[in-house]
């Protein structure tokens, strides 16, 4: 029997809330079709991983909230030289979404931001005069599912797990309420499929477990120009990229998000039902 690249994909802790048993199949699936044995091991205590061919954080749900442990287990798969995919100096880049005001020095159109070091009233006061925005949203640096993500009206209290905390402040990008958030995404570096993601009525977020949806997507001329340039500013090219991105009041579109460490593919959209990503991490083996 020909040898199977063992592959291990970091996942939750059996009491994570959210289901992620789902999309870890569907992944699972399109891995073991390009020939690869797919094994699990929990992200905050995966054991000894020196036995296989590649790590996948795909299912690292939760890092953010240990963030101490997260950059931990990123300094040993660094420091034990463990082949990761995505590389490691990626995944450390694109935990902390400060590197929205890299992509911003490097001209890439992003949702507008304002880091906010420690965020009190007047903090958030001067956030909405440089954004020019009265609704806003104030969420973590380093977050996942919209975690600690609020929609801050004019004249509104401060959300009271920001107080005194890291945030990043943004306006509430019309887009989301109009149109949605498109994510496009990349395998190898080459499109594999768009969705539009919407959120429920009354809500911003666009999260299944805020009442959001997803349909099928056209990625637009404009949506892929933006993507490819802003994932050509990550540290190294990545093997699997799902990009976000939301329109303004004229329609131009912002990158929201680049997830490049544990995002949902949504492969079930896929022409391929996921091919495509099974090949590219199968060629990152032997690359």
């Amino acid at each position: 029997m020909p040898y199977q690249p063992r592959v291990a994909i970091l996942v939750p802790a059996p009491d994570y809330e959210e289901n992620w048993h789902p999309a870890f199949a569907r992944k699972a699936a399109a891995l073991a079709g390009a020939g690869l044995a797919v094994e699990q091991r929990m992200w905050g205590n995966p054991g000894d991983l020196s036995g296989f061919d590649l790590v996948l954080p795909l299912f690292a749900w939760g890092y953010q909230r240990d963030v101490a442990c997260w950059y931990a287990l990123l300094d040993r798969l660094e420091a034990e030289a463990l082949p990761v995919v995505n590389p490691v100096p990626v995944l450390r880049w694109n935990s902390d979404k400060a590197y929205l005001t890299e992509l911003a020095a490097k001209g890439v159109a992003v949702v507008p931001t304002v880091e906010v070091a420690a965020l009190d009233e007047a903090g958030l006061s001067e956030a909405r005069r440089a954004l020019g925005a009265d609704e806003v949203v104030v969420k973590p640096a380093i977050s996942g599912g919209a975690d600690g993500t609020h929609r801050v009206m004019p004249g509104a209290p401060l959300p009271a797990d920001a107080l005194g905390r890291r945030r990043l402040v943004q306006p509430l990008m019309p887009g989301i309420l109009a149109d949605g958030e498109y994510s496009l995404f990349f395998f190898g570096g080459r499109l594999s499929h768009a969705i539009v993601k919407r959120p429920a009525a009354g809500d911003f977020r666009v999260q299944e477990q805020f009442g959001g949806r997803e349909a099928a997507s056209d990625a637009s001329d404009e949506a892929r120009t933006l993507a490819t340039t802003a994932l050509a500013a990550s540290p190294a090219p990545p093997v699997y990229a799902r990009v976000d991105m939301v329109g303004d009041a004229a329609g131009k579109l912002h990158i929201m998000e680049l997830e490049l460490i544990e995002p949902s593919l949504f492969l079930h959209f896929a022409a391929d039902k996921g091919a495509a990503f099974g090949s590219a991490v199968a060629r990152a083996i032997v690359a």
